[in-house]
């Protein structure tokens, strides 16, 4: 064979080679970059190795939350004029959504709190199970986050223990949207009755903390209601059957923070 055919199908062997290599590279980068591991609840991304994989976040800050309140260590403050619940019976939940970390409930304009003389407004509901917060070392079957925002976007939490007893109304009424499957949202626009929560006649703890979630963001104003809800055994397992198995961060140090109980 003449040697310059020769030579010319080696050059083009080698050229083609060499573009099958780097499409693989590239697709070996592709791969790598939708790898990038996603926080969850378990495994190599559970709440424990948040602050590595989340590298922007709070995580590793210093007034994280959960936390658990012990009921000896708080200052007792008669300071419950600080929070006022204007919740109506004519609250709107827009939709709710399966986001893969917990069911949510989110609300349309509408119910507020005022607290500390600045009004929040209700912008969704979700659920851990088992509780994230503890009173006293005790883990309680469930717990609800009612979000708030400002309008300047600071967050305002209400966190309601669950216990389990009696039916409720409420969790009724919520779990009759269910199931929903991961990643799937569903159109409400029904009005809720917050107000049977009846917040107003409970005693609650107080305390600077974050949000439980990634990024973990700091500054969240945590009001956590001593008082549980009660639920049916029933209703707390419908709501587990449609989240993560144990979606609950693990407690985080106090340090210097100091925890109120406003009675």
């Amino acid at each position: 064979m003449n040697t310059k055919i020769v030579l010319v199908i080696t050059l083009t062997l080698s050229i083609l080679i060499s573009c099958n290599d780097s499409k693989k590279i590239v697709h070996l980068n592709n791969d790598h970059q939708k790898a990038i591991p996603h926080w969850s609840y378990s495994g190599e991304t559970a709440p424990e190795h948040w602050a590595e994989i989340e590298k922007n976040s709070d995580c590793n800050g210093k007034q994280q939350s959960p936390i658990n309140i012990i009921h000896k260590d708080t200052d007792s403050v008669p300071a419950k004029t600080d929070l006022k619940i204007l919740y109506t019976p004519t609250t709107l939940i827009s939709e709710v959504e399966n986001n893969g970390h917990s069911i949510q409930f989110d609300f349309e304009a509408g119910d507020s709190i005022n607290y500390k003389n600045e009004t929040y407004y209700l912008k969704q509901i979700h659920f851990h199970e088992p509780s994230e917060h503890k009173v006293n070392g005790i883990i309680y079957p469930i717990e609800m986050h009612l979000v708030h925002l400002n309008k300047t976007g600071k967050i305002t939490v209400i966190g309601i223990l669950g216990e389990e007893g009696n039916e409720s109304q409420l969790f009724e009424f919520f779990e009759s949207f269910l199931p929903i499957e991961t990643g799937k949202t569903k159109d409400i626009h029904q009005n809720i009755d917050l107000s049977s929560l009846f917040l107003e006649d409970k005693h609650y703890y107080s305390y600077g903390g974050s949000l439980t979630t990634p990024p973990c963001s700091e500054s969240v104003n945590w009001i956590v209601f001593k008082e549980p809800i009660i639920l049916s055994v029933e209703e707390v397992i419908k709501l587990r059957d449609n989240m993560p198995l144990n979606n609950y961060r693990n407690e985080q140090p106090v340090n210097e923070r100091t925890i109120y109980y406003n009675y």
